[in-house]
């Protein structure tokens, strides 16, 4: 669609504040001693309703950055739904669409496994985990459920896929598994499944590190992005930068190879918390 075509790229060319997630990123690259040597885009509409005179699209902004980093090449790509709305062929009102905020009946209970867990291993296929995190990360298996904030059911799914154990069913708020139409909170709740990866010691395990740059492909990374105690978002990491620092694969905001820091994300503050989880027993 050309309208929207020509609307994203006035969106970038008319980012002059230096505030917005497009201007983070490049700070971002540029602090890395990278560049963002090529940018693709295009839009795809996927809703349209008309009101009082008014036309109102959502779209999704398909973009790709081909980033260099010393002699080190990788192509991050992202996904992003848009709003805007038409009237008489002007387009106002851009901006993207907001995110629903994800419920859970008991959301402040800290997961922390089972009471009579034992000290339990298991071997972790990073390999699995990772080739299905870059087959899915901007489509969906219709083996599991879609949710409309699908970060963590979609880091579940790969470290299930690298052979994560699952236990605790059929209770929602014990242990980490899915099955059929019932799932347990640390499967598809970002903030459940970062306290779940504290304490656990049995079926999925995650040890806590203390910096980025220990976790190799494979591993989760937790977003607490107010800073404020209420984790809000998990990536996998699938590779490294050149300077061994993670990329990320996620969902809801569907995205590859982004830095694992989410500077650029337009959800992240100054107040941002981090946890990074060696997932298996290595």
């Amino acid at each position: 669609m050309e309208t929207i075509k020509e609307e994203w790229l006035r969106f970038f060319e008319g980012d002059r504040d230096g505030h917005s997630w497009w201007s983070r990123k490049k700070a971002l690259w540029r602090e890395r001693n990278a560049e963002i040597v090529r940018i693709m885009g295009c839009g795809q509409e996927y809703r349209e309703f008309r009101y009082d005179g008014k036309r109102f699209v959502r779209y999704l902004l398909h973009l790709s950055f081909v980033i260099k980093q010393k002699e080190h090449f990788h192509m991050e790509e992202l996904v992003i739904p848009y709003e805007f709305r038409l009237k008489n062929g002007q387009v106002t009102d851009h901006r993207e669409v907001p995110k629903p905020p994800q419920s859970e009946k008991k959301l402040d209970m800290l997961l922390r496994g089972e009471e009579d867990a034992g000290d339990y291993r298991f071997s972790y296929d990073r390999l699995a985990a990772v080739q299905y995190a870059e087959r899915w990360w901007n489509s969906y298996n219709p083996a599991y459920r879609k949710f409309d904030v699908d970060c963590t059911n979609y880091v579940s799914q790969c470290m299930r896929a690298g052979g994560a154990p699952m236990h605790g069913q059929p209770v929602r708020d014990r242990g980490w598994w899915y099955s059929g139409d019932n799932w347990s909170y640390s499967w598809a709740v970002a903030h459940s499944l970062r306290w779940y990866l504290s304490g656990s010691t049995k079926g999925l395990q995650g040890r806590e590190v203390e910096n980025a740059e220990e976790l190799i492909p494979g591993d989760v990374i937790c977003y607490d992005f107010q800073g404020d105690g209420r984790w809000d978002h998990n990536t996998i990491v699938v590779a490294k930068d050149a300077y061994g620092m993670p990329l990320v694969n996620a969902h809801t905001d569907n995205s590859r190879n982004r830095y694992w820091s989410y500077e650029d994300s337009a959800a992240w503050t100054p107040e941002i918390s981090y946890k990074f989880f060696r997932i298996g027993a290595d």
